[in-house]
């Protein structure tokens, strides 16, 4: 058995279809884990969440921002984005369906000495500590009031302090769990930037040389970032290529550290 972790795919059907055959991926034998951001602004978004849910457990996949976006969009708690690529999913007839899956999905995942998640977790986070945020999250999404839950995620994520309540906390988590990329010395999330490690802001570094508490008993393997690009660390792996910008969709064995990368397929999202 082997265990792939695969980059933000973002509705690249296309592209998964080539890289799953560039892996020889072997359903009765092969297991897949995805960052998050299945959908949104590459061409088929319903097609991937489809195939996602069709793995059953032969699929291990994370919420990223733009699986929640789609969820605040199913549950009226959202605008349309300029760059949405969802309206196939809004109107397909399993519609339901895949709305139930979304949101039973975990914003992590600990397993072996890994952790996966979408973007990073704040420095002072053990792995407990991420496990029990996240779960916080996660049984609002999966119970009767998840349109509440879902709700409370849209706006700009404040800084982490442990004191925070309701909406606030609950954007205080996911400021780091799918959100987080470059941050200040003292820990606090740029939530703006997005560009590469190497032009951000004097004194800000990726959340990952922060030395996490997490990190200390496990490897992190994430995406999100797609100016970052695929890379492996230490106690990291960064698995977003920019698939939907026209670069390239990546596959990481974890067994062995092996980097599949299959160039994107589809035009580049505009």
């Amino acid at each position: 058995m082997a265990r792939y972790a695969i980059g933000d795919v973002q509705g690249c059907m296309a592209t998964l279809e080539r890289l799953l055959a560039a892996i020889a991926y072997d359903p009765a034998r092969d297991q897949l884990w995805l960052v998050g951001d299945l959908v949104n602004r590459g061409p088929r978004s319903l097609d991937v969440l489809r195939w996602a849910m069709a793995q059953g457990d032969r699929v291990t996949a994370v919420l990223g921002n733009h699986d929640l976006h789609l969820l605040a969009r199913l549950a009226g708690a959202a605008k349309a984005k300029k760059r949405d690529t969802l309206d196939a999913i809004l109107a397909a007839p399993d519609r339901g369906a895949l709305t139930d899956w979304l949101r039973r999905r975990p914003l992590v995942h600990v397993e072996d000495g890994w952790l996966l998640v979408h973007a990073g977790v704040h420095r002072a986070w053990s792995i407990e500590q991420v496990r029990d945020l996240a779960g916080e999250l996660e049984a609002g999404l999966r119970g009767d009031a998840w349109r509440e839950t879902i709700a409370a995620t849209v706006g700009s994520a404040p800084t982490w302090r442990p004191g925070r309540t309701g909406a606030e906390r609950v954007r205080a988590i996911l400021g780091y769990l799918v959100r987080v990329r470059m941050c200040e010395a003292g820990g606090d999330a740029l939530p703006d930037y997005d560009g590469p490690p190497t032009e951000a802001p004097a004194g800000a570094v990726p959340w990952y040389a922060l030395a996490p508490r997490a990190l200390t008993t496990h490897t992190a393997v994430f995406g999100h970032w797609a100016a970052h690009g695929a890379a492996i660390g230490d106690r990291w792996i960064a698995t977003d290529s920019a698939c939907v910008w026209g670069g390239a969709l990546t596959a990481v064995r974890l067994e062995d550290r092996q980097v599949t990368s299959v160039p994107a397929v589809e035009p580049p999202a505009s």
